[in-house]
């Protein structure tokens, strides 16, 4: 009999990681072929805005035209953001909701809309980067394939972790990146089905991506290919960890100014109703067109900024545009100050564009001027590079509160693994800033007010729900933890035979078990059927 069992287990264990392998598949076909129309229009809108801004530059009689389209612009983004408040920021946290269950996607207004809007603010040359809405993409085609293909609701919460890491390692053309996000940002664990469908989505979907490029004749590149790396000696190490402590503490005040805009712009919302949200995001436009005047270093993600820093990017094409005649290093603090104010008041005011490479390029300014004191101080110019992409992660990871993804990152858009270790000593001396500043990670905390603003949690009720746990389904053999229960469900006892057991996260579940599951959702109906499936019952 047990040998029977196990033999069915097997057998219920093979036909679900084939079922994840295949939605995982289909998933990153169309998440990658959206995400990378995308990205190519992003792009575009990125040499666009350029050519625009260099004209304005040249012929200051259109100025007063500029600002005129940038606030009907301001205003159909706040329409928008509105009608389909999932699209509002960079996307990010309400996309890391919707895999834990959190939120649900209407996806085909999701995606249309971040589409749009997003392609909107970069259209019109703002500090707007395209990874963020590229994640929510992804995400949300996720959740459409699901929806195709009459999925249940834990195989599409998987479905829109693919479909979202597939958006990320498409626009960063970085694997490995993509799905870092499903362990450390969307589900906060490892388990093999996350796995198995974020591997599955990134594969299918930067093999899209590519056929795509192909049939154009163009090569996918997104890395910092102007960046030389030596090992560096251990002598040099003081300078890693000075440079690591500055921007942890620019991470955290990079933090604290996100949170105060938004607070100050929710006062406007507040103040006036109808015309707040146009007026909030219509601050941050004005004010990020009339950045872009002053230097096309603040215009678009950063990629090129970054790319411009690195000791093989002195070209004319690549080289960091002079503002008023300043020096380098003016130019560099000035690029800074501003980079730092816009991307800060975009993120406050909800402004639908990506956030994610504007606080790399951030980091990589941070780090080409502490250079300049390092260097001053004795140290070897090679390490310079080094150094930037040493800043980048540390920045990145004080904020966001995620240094394996920053880690990941700067190995896969440097193609190297020279700066692994100064890197994994910058990351950790950021995270433990931001640790001991108390400050969360700085999507959870938009997800959480996102969860507020939207009454999620009000409209949630305590549901009690007892369900026996069959004999070979995904639940039996698994350990509580590793389950991936409905949101904000948790098991509170397990009646085995006569035994009683009151659960940890290591508890084991064995077919025959009966469990006495509490949960607090908005949707009692979904969180039943998704227990059905978990524990093999029939509804």
């Amino acid at each position: 009999m047990d040998e029977k069992r196990k033999r069915k287990k097997r057998g219920s264990v093979y036909r679900n990681a084939v079922q994840l392998v295949a939605v995982g598949g289909v998933t990153g076909i169309f998440a990658g072929a959206a995400v990378t129309l995308y990205t190519l229009l992003a792009s575009a809108g990125e040499e666009f805005s350029r050519g625009v801004y260099d004209f304005i530059r040249n012929n200051p009689v259109f100025l007063p035209l500029l600002f005129i389209v940038l606030a009907l612009g301001a205003f159909f983004l706040s329409v928008m953001v509105r009608l389909v408040p999932m699209i509002k920021g960079s996307g990010i946290p309400q996309t890391a909701g919707a895999t834990r269950g959190i939120v649900h996607f209407r996806w085909y207004r999701e995606a249309a809309a971040m589409f749009a809007a997003s392609l909107l603010s970069i259209f019109m040359g703002l500090s707007a980067g395209s990874e963020g809405p590229s994640l929510e993409i992804g995400g949300a085609c996720g959740d459409g394939v699901a929806c195709l293909f009459r999925r249940s609701e834990m195989v599409r919460r998987y479905q829109v972790t693919g479909g979202a890491c597939t958006g990320l390692a498409v626009a960063f053309n970085a694997p490995l990146t993509g799905m870092a996000f499903a362990f450390e940002e969307a589900h906060k664990r490892f388990t093999p089905e996350v796995f198995i469908c974020a591997f599955s989505s990134v594969i299918t979907g930067l093999l899209t991506h590519t056929a795509i490029y192909a049939a154009m004749g163009r090569t996918p590149a997104n890395s910092f290919e102007t960046y030389v790396f030596y090992e560096m000696h251990v002598s040099a190490y003081g300078f890693v960890f000075l440079s690591a402590l500055v921007c942890g503490v620019l991470g955290v005040l990079f933090y604290q100014a996100v949170f105060g805009f938004r607070r100050l712009f929710e006062k406007l919302r507040s103040a006036y109703p109808r015309a707040g949200n146009w007026a909030a995001i219509g601050s941050a436009v004005l004010l990020g067109g009339a950045f872009s005047l002053i230097t096309v270093n603040v215009m678009g993600g950063g990629h090129a900024l970054v790319q411009s820093l690195g000791t093989l990017g002195g070209t004319a094409q690549e080289s960091t545009a002079g503002i008023f005649s300043l020096p380098l290093v003016g130019t560099l603090a000035v690029t800074l100050i501003l980079k730092f104010v816009i991307t800060c008041v975009n993120m406050g005011a909800g402004v639908p564009c990506g956030a994610f490479i504007p606080m790399l390029a951030i980091g990589a300014c941070i780090g080409a001027l502490l250079n300049r004191g390092w260097l001053a101080l004795g140290m070897d110019a090679k390490y310079a590079d080094l150094m930037v992409m040493i800043c980048m992660a540390a920045f990145f990871t004080s904020i966001v509160k995620a240094p394996i993804t920053g880690i990941v990152m700067v190995c896969e858009l440097t193609w190297s693994f020279a700066p692994l270790l100064p890197v994994v000593i910058g990351v950790s001396v950021g995270y433990f800033i931001g640790d001991i500043s108390r400050t969360d990670g700085i999507y959870e905390k938009l997800l959480e007010l996102f969860e507020k603003e939207n009454g999620i949690r009000e409209r949630a009720h305590r549901e009690v729900f007892t369900v026996s746990v069959q004999h070979a389904c995904i639940a039996d053999g698994r350990a509580v933890r590793d389950v991936l229960w409905p949101s904000g469900a948790i098991v509170t006892e397990i009646a085995r035979g006569e035994t009683k057991i009151l659960p940890d996260g290591d508890t084991a579940l064995h077919g025959g078990d009966i469990l006495t599951v509490v949960c607090k959702t908005d949707c009692p109906e979904k969180a039943k059927e998704d227990l059905c499936h978990i524990t093999g019952n029939k509804e």
